[in-house]
């Protein structure tokens, strides 16, 4: 499993028991914009990297720092832990997904079209593209913390089991 570093960005391979605590971003992807394994290792690495505008750049930077703001040191993020080019990587991260989710610190659901403040009964909720997804139940059910995040990031929810 590949945890990105809350603190300095850097991209560390864990494996068995030695996994540290992590939190966990689910999202949904944008067609362009988001950070491959490949781009945000480069991006990390030169600070005049135009990947570093990208929206899905600023998402991952984002999320590290919530998870800092929470104590955790490491982070998991599909787009940036998961090398698509390998698709022994892409095997084993569909096959060990729901237990990534379930061993979370806590799952942070990023809602990038609700607006802050919303509140019940307000219908916008249920209109996200978040709960289209196909992976949306297991990130739901799997983690035993789950906070939903509007689009500035700010708490809007929260479950815990």
């Amino acid at each position: 499993m590949r945890l990105i570093n809350t603190a300095s960005h850097d991209l560390t391979e864990f494996h068995g028991a030695k996994i540290p605590e992590y939190g966990i971003l689910s999202h949904t992807w944008k067609p362009d914009g988001e950070v491959t394994l490949q781009q945000f290792v480069e991006a990390t690495a030169d600070a005049r990297s135009p990947i570093r505008l990208w929206q899905g750049y600023g998402k991952i930077l984002e999320a590290c720092k919530l998870a800092r703001q929470h104590q955790l040191e490491w982070i998991w993020i599909d787009t940036a832990c998961i090398d698509k080019t390998s698709s022994a990587d892409l095997s084993e991260a569909i096959n060990s997904m729901f237990r990534w989710y379930r061993d979370s610190k806590v799952c942070y659901a990023y809602l990038a079209d609700l607006e802050p403040g919303w509140a019940e009964p307000d219908p916008a909720l249920s209109r996200c593209r978040w709960f289209t997804r196909g992976w949306c139940l297991q990130e739901l059910l799997a983690p035993s913390r789950l906070q939903l995040l509007a689009n500035d990031w700010s708490l809007i929810g929260k479950r815990r089991h």
